[in-house]
């Protein structure tokens, strides 16, 4: 008898007394790590500038009288707009290259940007430091998904909470850019195995009918963790003080060791069979149900299901032409996905209007999107929701550029519909991916995806930062990756209802 066969003893339903304080308390460390993927925003938010010029006071006003600006600053004729990098020298009347900047102060009273100076020659570092963070993610996926697998989930989310903590504070003293960097980008591995494992557990708890909603409100618990990110970023201004508040939560997710049990599964997995019984007799106690002893001395760990005693590897993906194709489209799809969200959520600062107000409406969308998923996945199928979503945030992306600038608000509305339907199709990439792969290379498999993953997002910054020299360009650039994604999901076949594949042999057929 396995661990599913006992869950209906558990509770009455699907989610009993305890089960439900678990869940909650996991959710809310999935809604502070949006703090930390997304605080870029306005950790190294773009101020506006200008060079310092001769003689000029460090604490200088930005603006200056238009005789002025005409005599002290080379006119850009394609951008339309006085340069920021360079002025006419006092002494030659020559352009120089700026060695001091004034800042505008209006929009953006603070930031790493200015703290650094990261504009002009250095602008590029700006992008570096979310891809940094990114950087981050695809170590920390792969190193504290191992460590929770070999050493137990509650330890390893107790040390990915301490490594957040540590390097969070950290960012928010460093001296200078390099340091701030590094510091991002161990906060991007911790955040990465905070949520990861996190989500492992919530989905052990429960069984496999309810493993959809299980995942959905998990994931809708980073996107209202969106939404408080810009409230605090409205009423914290400085972004070092903005970093610490980002990074305090997690002090009291210090506690979770006392406080969250292991994981079941693992425990029986790993054969605490012990354990793992009074761990089910605690949840039966709390929920006020008994589980008959009999049914304890059955329990053993599910069986793990091998081909032929052979190990595999992620090559064993492309050795057969069927499930190469799909491997490659899936890929394709998560470098995508990811590209998308993070870029269009990371530009969402750039759009016209209100840069905070425009950040918690790219939150709130995210919200019915996974609503849209909890009442159609499983009644329209994998396939058309995948594909449909990728396909409209593309569309839409594209047609924005046809838009007039001035039709603010269709430009704004256009980029929130692709901003829900990209989120559509981050919540489905998952779930349609694990019923592509066969049982015996499964984790593998999804950890190729995962590192997919993470070069889009790594490249994401740099998308956005192609708005210096071409401001459509991003979404030229997302708008053809998402509908090329959505095109490319059509060859996918449709996994709905159907038994999961437990051999290559089985995968190759579907």
């Amino acid at each position: 008898m396995n661990y599913d066969e006992i869950l209906p003893h558990l509770s009455r339903g699907n989610f009993g007394k305890y089960q439900k304080r678990v869940y909650i308390l996991l959710c809310i460390p999935a809604l502070v790590t949006a703090f930390h993927l997304l605080g870029g925003v306005f950790l190294v938010n773009l101020p506006d500038h200008r060079c310092k010029l001769d003689g000029e006071l460090s604490n200088s006003s930005f603006h200056l009288p238009a005789d002025v600006w005409n005599s002290s600053f080379p006119f850009d004729k394609e951008k339309k707009a006085y340069s920021k990098c360079e002025y006419f020298s006092s002494d030659s009347n020559e352009s120089v290259k700026c060695s001091e900047f004034i800042w505008d102060s209006s929009k953006v009273k603070s930031s790493a940007v200015k703290s650094f100076s990261l504009v002009c020659d250095k602008n590029v570092l700006r992008a570096s430091a979310d891809s940094m963070l990114m950087l981050g993610l695809l170590f920390g996926s792969y190193i504290f998904g191992d460590l929770s697998d070999k050493y137990g989930r509650r330890p390893t989310l107790i040390l990915a909470f301490l490594v957040q903590e540590v390097f969070g504070f950290l960012a928010a003293i460093s001296p200078e850019f390099f340091s701030f960097a590094i510091c991002r980008m161990f906060v991007g591995g911790a955040t990465s195995g905070i949520y990861l494992v996190g989500y492992c557990i919530c989905l052990e708890m429960v069984d496999k009918e309810s493993r959809l909603n299980a995942g959905t409100y998990i994931m809708m618990s980073f996107s209202f963790g969106y939404v408080v990110l810009g409230l605090l970023a409205y009423f914290i201004h400085d972004w070092r003080w903005l970093q610490v508040a980002l990074t305090l939560p997690g002090i009291l997710f210090l506690s979770y060791w006392w406080i969250i049990p292991e994981s079941t599964r693992w425990l029986l997995a790993n054969n605490q069979k012990e354990n793992a019984i009074a761990q089910i007799e605690k949840i039966a106690r709390v929920n006020n149900l008994t589980v008959p002893r009999r049914l304890l001395e059955k329990l053993e760990a599910e069986p793990e299901t091998f081909d032929s005693g052979k190990k595999h590897s992620v090559f064993d993906l492309f050795k057969t032409p069927n499930l190469r194709t799909k491997s490659i489209l899936i890929f394709y799809n998560w470098f995508a996905i990811s590209a998308c969200y993070y870029g269009l959520s990371w530009g969402s600062g750039s759009l016209v209007g209100n840069q905070i107000l425009n950040f918690i409406l790219s939150g709130l969308v995210e919200i019915p999107a996974y609503y849209f998923l909890i009442l159609t996945l499983n009644r329209w199928g994998r396939k058309l929701i995948m594909s449909g979503s990728m396909i409209c945030a593309g569309a839409v992306l594209l047609l924005s550029l046809f838009i007039p600038e001035t039709w603010t608000w269709l430009v704004l509305t256009l980029s929130m519909l692709g901003k829900m339907s990209i989120t559509a199709s981050f919540g489905t990439v998952y779930l349609f991916s694990t019923e592509q792969f066969p049982t015996v290379i499964r984790n593998a498999a999804l950890g190729a995806c995962s590192m997919s993953a993470r070069i889009g997002g790594i490249s994401a910054p740099f998308v956005i930062h192609l708005s210096q020299s071409w401001k459509p360009a991003p979404f030229v650039i997302f708008g053809v990756t998402a509908f090329v994604g959505g095109v490319f999901s059509t060859f996918l076949p449709e996994t709905r209802n159907r038994e999961l594949p437990e051999t290559l042999d089985d995968a190759e057929r579907i």
